[in-house]
């Protein structure tokens, strides 16, 4: 048997997604879900929905998930890491205040949160914070003992997170016909967002244009190019572009879209693509469609030869780090020295968001942050 490893003060991890449908008729209610409050009508959310309706009404983001906490319960047990791990999501089953309410009454009192994001950002952070503080606010009107939540840090730069993405990139290479390989060009991706949310990420004195959401991405791009160098002998062009726009059309968003660098790099006559998803944990909805339908489609319009490298999604590399953030983070919570472990030019992110960290346009309550209403 492994030595154990300590993860107190801590007794209970909790894996926070997004969520999705897992059938047709599940579709339009997931939408209403993550759309609520804005007024979206349900014909409109019928056509949104059709990019799922593709794939006979089902998100693969929840299996996709169920073999993370497998692979993530497997890699504990075989390290001595005695620390329970649960499941809730923002928009569906199974809901994050309904998994709160769960480990409160199986006598869980301090709980580390992972967010399946790994970079900083409205959207990727403090909307997750703020689910879990109105789920507190939930319990708390229950009248029941409120947990101590923490949020594991940004992730995006840690080994277990940037090799299995390397390796991804490797072998999509080598599946490039053979004519095309050394002059292949790489479209690192990740979800846009609007340039404004991206500025409020981390301030752009500090970061620069984009803020810590740019800087992050471009650090870890930087970081697979480099292996890949090193690896091949080759060193590809590479760009950091976006996917997944949504919204109204006049507010500006990261670009350029993929489809648009798609085309441009054709023109430019470069003979291949891979498009490598870092923005994403998984392959999920967002990567199945707007790469693998929508962005495959472009490229065979053009008649562009490309391949998707594969996301981290529960590679045991993956599950490893996330053992060693449980148990840095628990370690600092102790009073031990710790170096974290990061790699690239920016070092590992803070612990602890920040006061008015990646802000909303209207403020609301954030748990597990240095401006959480829940101590």
């Amino acid at each position: 048997m492994p030595d154990a490893l300590d993860a107190t003060p801590y007794d209970a991890l909790l894996l926070l997604s997004f969520g999705g449908p897992e059938g047709p008729d599940d579709v339009v209610p997931f939408l209403e879900n993550v759309t609520r409050g804005r007024g979206i009508p349900k014909e409109r959310l019928k056509e949104v929905g059709q990019h799922y309706f593709l794939f006979g009404g089902v998100s693969p983001i929840n299996d996709q998930n169920r073999a993370l906490l497998d692979a993530l319960r497997k890699d504990f047990a075989e390290h001595g890491l005695n620390l329970p791990v649960y499941w809730g999501n923002r928009n569906w089953s199974p809901y994050l205040t309904d998994t709160l309410r769960e480990m409160v009454a199986d006598g869980r009192r301090h709980i580390l949160v992972l967010a399946t994001s790994a970079y900083a950002s409205y959207s990727g952070c403090r909307q997750y914070r703020e689910n879990l503080a109105d789920a507190l606010a939930t319990l708390e009107a229950e009248g029941l003992q409120l947990p101590k939540i923490d949020k594991l840090r940004h992730y995006f730069n840690h080994p277990g997170f940037v090799e299995p993405m390397i390796d991804g990139v490797l072998r999509s290479l080598e599946d490039l016909p053979k004519d095309v390989r050394a002059g292949a060009h790489i479209a690192f991706t990740t979800h846009s967002i609007p340039t404004s949310a991206a500025d409020a990420s981390g301030p752009v004195e500090t970061h620069g244009e984009g803020g810590a959401y740019v800087e992050q991405h471009l650090d870890v791009a930087q970081l697979i190019a480099d292996a890949v160098r090193e690896r091949t002998g080759v060193d590809h062009p590479w760009r950091l572009v976006y996917q997944s726009r949504s919204g109204a059309p006049h507010i500006p968003w990261l670009e350029p879209d993929i489809c648009d660098h798609l085309e441009e790099r054709h023109a430019a006559g470069v003979p291949a693509v891979v498009m490598a998803p870092i923005g994403f944990v998984s392959d999920h909805m967002e990567v199945l469609y707007d790469l693998d339908t929508e962005a495959e489609a472009k490229a065979e319009e053009l008649g562009l030869p490309v391949r998707r490298s594969a996301t981290v999604g529960a590679d045991p590399r993956f599950a490893a780090a996330v053992r060693e953030l449980i148990t840095e983070r628990a370690a600092l919570e102790r009073g031990q020295d710790v170096t974290p472990c990061a790699l690239g030019a920016l070092g590992a992110s803070h612990n602890l968001c920040p006061v008015g960290c990646c802000p909303a346009r209207a403020p609301r309550p954030a748990a597990a942050g240095a401006d959480s209403p829940y101590a």
